[in-house]
This record gives C-alpha cells, structure tokens and sequence, in this order.
C-alpha cells in the first residue's frame, strides 16, 4: 500500500486550531497543488459531530473561496478534527490561515439558508446542524488559530 502522508504526522504533538501545508504534488505540467489541514480541534481529544461538520463543509467550501484562489476542493476529514483543503498553486501558510480565519468568521455569523441543501444538491441533505457549525467556528476562533509545522512520527 502506498504511503499516506497524515498517517506520519505525529498527531500527539500538534496543537489545535491550525493551519498546516500537509502535503505538496505536482501534476505531469509540472502545476502545484498545496494540500492544507484546517485543524478546528485537538486530534483524539474530541470530535465534531456529523451533522455539524457535514455543515462545516458546505460553508466553508464557498466561504474559503471567497478569501483564496484557486481552492479545488475543501473535505472533512475522516476523524471529524477538521477539514482538508486542496488548492492550485502553493499559496503561503500566512495567507492561508488569514483565509480560513476570515471564512470561520463567515461561518459564525452565517445567518442564512445552508447553501446545497435539498434533495437535488445533497447527497445526505436532511444531516446539518447550522447551530452547531457556528459553535466550532466561533470555539476556533476564540483560541486563536495558528500555523502548525509538521511533526512527523520517529519511527
């Protein structure tokens, strides 16, 4: 099986809310594409629940946009501590992290429908908690979000 890059970080020394470059490729035209960790909470120490990172997801996937170019896909993670963000080009750790904090505000203050959701747009549509989603943005934001440097497992 080939190698996963996050099964390598050493999830015990990271501190959450950050922002960390997680991985770098380049296509065969020699295009970067930066893959980023938006950590909202402390791995194996919680987790954000279905319905509220499904939420999470949508929001941030227009939101993020809003506030960075070139962002392909924003995606929760499996173990729900956050989202991963794929985008074209290698776009600074700073300026990521200004772009997330901006969208998380947007996210707090989001007092409107949930964009996406309806049978049509939805694969899971009648799963979001908007209440929720706004709680862990604003949790994010009141602990002050960081850049995180990698720290990779001694094996």
């Amino acid at each position: 099986m080939a190698n996963v890059e996050s099964f390598d970080l050493d999830h015990t020394k990271v501190h959450a809310p950050y922002v960390r470059l997680a991985g770098l490729k380049r296509t065969p035209h020699g295009d970067a594409i930066s893959k980023y960790d938006l950590r909202l909470l402390q791995p194996n120490a919680g987790a954000i629940e279905p319905a509220a990172i499904h939420t999470l997801e949508h929001l941030l996937a227009g939101y993020l946009r809003d506030h960075l170019e070139h962002v392909v896909d924003v995606s929760p993670m499996g173990c729900r501590t956050g989202m991963y963000m794929a985008v074209i080009g290698e776009p600074d750790e700073a300026g990521v992290l200004q772009a997330f904090e901006s969208a998380l505000s947007d996210v707090a203050a989001h007092d409107r429908p949930i964009p996406g959701v309806s049978e049509l747009e939805c694969g899971n549509y009648r799963d979001h908690d908007l209440d929720a989603a706004r709680q862990h943005a604003r949790d994010a934001l009141s602990q002050g979000l960081k850049v995180q440097q990698t720290i990779l497992l001694e094996r």
